[in-house]
């Protein structure tokens, strides 16, 4: 594979593509979209941060076509009612990007639905946000969803007697489990795209180690992961070269349904992207398959 970057975007003029989160990778993916002439609804909880990730965009790109919507991930009262606005508004989605994570809460915390919150937010609202978008999405010509996975899901593993933290909470163990079933969401979405023919693309990809404020957010600055990304960014990519992964998969005609990409330098940390590797359990069917029942029954949210 050659050395992807920017230039090789291809224009989204045309395009209609939602991007959760505000901030640090989904504001890279967004604006690059914008800034390839697509129309974009960039969706996340926090109002002023939205406004000014819009205004930071039309000051680089004056003609983006680019919205702030409220989304919380974390309710899925929220998630239905974004759902609902985006069916009212739009005639298609051509690409969701599933990017927005909360990470390591230093204490178990849960969402108003009474779920661990980084299972909550990183992956069970997505797949809640996925499966009422779909509508949308099918209506579309080659469709693409792409869903944020990390390096972290190499460590992790889907805990079906522990999915909540409610027995054992362990900040890292909780984010790696979000993030793994993330990938195998994403696995899974393309398989049953197949077999029930709704045309979709489905992609996972993972921004390796990128300077992003998701650790000092998630576990305070003044951990030592916050001390870490604020004394010694050097050692993080910088969050546009992190969003690369992303935006190949969303865009690039040799990224296939149900391929995994990231960085290709030092273990997958850095670098422009490729193809990543899955772990074990992300090909495990049936794990996919009991996670994907076990999400339609916490979500109420089903795919047709």
């Amino acid at each position: 594979m050659s050395r992807w970057t920017l230039n090789d975007l291809p224009s989204q003029s045309g395009r209609i593509a939602i991007v959760t989160g505000t901030g640090g990778l989904g504001f890279e993916v967004a604006l690059a979209l914008a800034q390839a002439s697509g129309e974009v609804i960039i969706a996340g909880r926090n109002p002023d941060k939205g406004a000014r990730a819009v205004m930071a965009i039309r000051q680089q790109s004056p003609d983006a076509r680019i919205r702030f919507e409220i989304l919380d991930l974390a309710s899925l009262a929220s998630v239905a009612a974004f759902a609902g606005r985006m069916a009212g508004d739009l005639d298609r989605i051509d690409l969701l990007i599933n990017n927005a994570a909360v990470m390591n809460p230093p204490t178990r915390k849960v969402s108003g639905d009474g779920f661990e919150l980084q299972f909550a937010t990183n992956y069970l609202g997505h797949f809640a946000l996925t499966a009422r978008l779909l509508p949308l999405l099918r209506r579309a010509h080659e469709p693409r969803v792409v869903t944020l996975s990390s390096v972290a899901a190499r460590g992790g593993r889907i805990d079906f007697n522990n999915l909540h933290a409610e027995r054992t909470y362990r900040p890292m163990a909780a984010y790696s489990q979000s993030k793994l079933a993330c990938l195998i969401f994403a696995l899974e979405l393309q398989r049953r795209s197949d077999a029930n023919g709704w045309g979709l693309a489905s992609l996972a990809a993972h921004p390796g180690i990128s300077r992003t404020d998701l650790l000092p957010n998630g576990s305070g600055r003044w951990s030592p992961a916050g001390i870490a990304r604020t004394y010694l960014c050097f050692l993080f990519q910088p969050a546009a070269q992190g969003a690369l992964p992303t935006l190949y998969a969303a865009s690039s005609p040799l990224a296939s349904g149900g391929g995994y990409y990231g960085p290709t330098r030092l273990g997958e940390t850095r670098g422009t992207p490729g193809v990543a590797a899955i772990p074990a359990q992300a090909r495990d069917e049936a794990v996919a398959a009991r996670l994907w029942t076990e999400s339609e029954r916490l979500s109420g949210a089903a795919f047709r």
